[in-house]
């Protein structure tokens, strides 16, 4: 490629951890959906109490995969058996590095023979991209990146919409729309629904924690298809979510976005970063929080630890599929989440409101993260035990939570200490203001934030000893 590859600006940067934590990019947007429609708060408590309508049409990347060889190829890229998967239907799909750590994932539908689409972040379509293109596989490929984040008054299109309508009124609302009962889809299953004499695919699924109905179709009907669900939705408690609360439900349900891709290392992934630009994602991605890795693998992590485990089939022949072969019979991390006490976090906050005083890194709501990828360091005694990586606020469970890895011995009930803030007064990135760290007491809960942990969580704030 004529412009600078990945690999290149490696070479040049020496220590990818280094290059990372202090990338410029800046703050990560979710583009074009206004910001709030209400209020975040309301709109938190709509996908529990009532039903949300959440807007996805603009913060995806979507890549369709045509041709022969479609299922031949991203069946090599995916620890997830293809056996009985059939068109209607839809998987997470995760593909991992030659040495078994994980890329990315995302949502990859199955729309007829021979014709896949998959929806998700910028490492795992730019992963498929490149297999499509060099493998010798059949296929046709078309790439539909998000849209930008700061569009500057030019028109913004996509080659669909893409609307989830979730929450527990979520049935009356599509039967609403669709004149009639909808069809029973099982989870991760397509149907069609009627909206406006209009037919259109719509996939099971529950980001929030609740039933509902992923729909799509072409870009030119999002105005369309969204004042009708707006409509049937009025006598249901339906709530637009803006784009501040929406990426926070993931925090109750249990999905960590944005793990680094496992692609800075390796002799076996160098012509993938020869072929990947430097000014792409992976290039120019930022690392925050407190962990300091001693080299750049110490962020990567398997497929087990991000709770995939489950979806990890040795039924076919896949890229890192000795290397995790290897990883399954050895103890693995595991994925929690983190319950912040409310004590410290008052101090994170009272930090702001002392004259001349040195603040605590800002913890912004509802979503605090400010790097593409997030670790903060998590500690038994003296010992890391684990990271954080995404957290925020849940007015629902009026909590700070934030999701993340532990090692095995780690058990839920456990406090642990969170070193919140960066190490002597920040990285450059331009997120980052100056401050000073703190120690946040952190119990270790289920995944998602299930029943028996808020009912349990006042109780017991006793760090276990190792």
């Amino acid at each position: 490629m004529s412009q600078q590859s990945l690999e290149s600006l490696l070479q040049t940067a020496g220590d990818p951890v280094k290059l990372l934590r202090n990338s410029q990019i800046g703050a990560y947007v979710y583009p074009v959906v206004p910001s709030e429609f209400s209020n975040w708060r309301d709109e938190q408590r709509a996908w529990r109490e009532t039903a949300v309508l959440f807007d996805q049409s603009h913060h995806m990347a979507e890549m369709l995969i045509k041709g022969p060889d479609a299922a031949k190829l991203l069946s090599h890229l995916a620890i997830n058996s293809f056996t009985s998967f059939a068109p209607n239907k839809a998987k997470q799909f995760v593909p991992c590095s030659y040495d078994g750590y994980v890329i990315g994932d995302g949502i990859l539908f199955y729309l007829a023979e021979n014709e896949f689409n998959f929806v998700g972040r910028a490492p795992t379509v730019n992963w498929i991209q490149f297999h499509g293109e060099t493998g010798g596989y059949k296929v046709e490929l078309q790439r539909d990146d998000r849209s930008p984040s700061h569009p500057r008054g030019k028109a913004v299109r996509r080659r669909h919409y893409r609307y989830q309508i979730q929450g527990p009124n979520a049935a009356k609302i599509l039967e609403r729309l669709n004149g009639g009962p909808v069809p029973d889809v099982k989870f991760f299953n397509m149907d069609v629904i009627s909206i406006r004499g209009r037919k259109v695919r719509a996939l099971r699924h529950g980001m929030a924690g609740a039933p509902g109905l992923e729909i799509w179709g072409p870009y030119e009907q999002v105005d369309e298809i969204r004042e009708a669900i707006l409509e049937a939705g009025r006598d249901f408690g339906l709530v637009p979510v803006g784009s501040r609360a929406y990426a926070s439900n993931t925090l109750e349900s249990g999905w960590i976005p944005s793990p680094l891709p496992a692609v800075y290392t390796g002799e076996s992934m160098k012509k993938y970063r020869e072929w990947l630009p430097a000014a792409g994602y992976e290039g120019t991605a930022s690392i925050g929080g407190s962990f300091v890795g001693d080299n750049i693998e110490a962020y990567y992590l398997t497929p087990y630890e991000l709770g995939y485990g489950p979806f990890v089939k040795f039924d076919h022949d896949f890229i890192g599929r000795e290397a995790l072969e290897t990883k399954a019979r050895a103890p693995q991390r595991k994925k929690v989440t983190f319950a912040w006490n409310a004590e410290d976090i008052g101090k994170l906050f009272a930090s702001l409101f002392v004259p001349g005083g040195e603040p605590c890194k800002f913890f912004d709501l509802p979503l605090a993260n400010y790097a593409s990828s997030s670790y903060d360091k998590v500690t038994m005694g003296a010992s890391t035990v684990g990271f954080s990586m995404f957290g925020g606020y849940s007015y629902n469970e009026r909590t700070a939570l934030s999701l993340g890895v532990v090692d095995s011995n780690i058990n839920v009930g456990d406090v642990l200490t969170l070193l919140w803030g960066e190490e002597d007064g920040g990285t450059r990135k331009p997120t980052v203001e100056r401050h000073r760290q703190l120690e946040v007491r952190v119990k270790v809960a289920p995944v998602p934030y299930a029943c028996d942990a808020r009912e349990t969580y006042h109780q017991g704030w006793r760090t276990r000893q190792a």
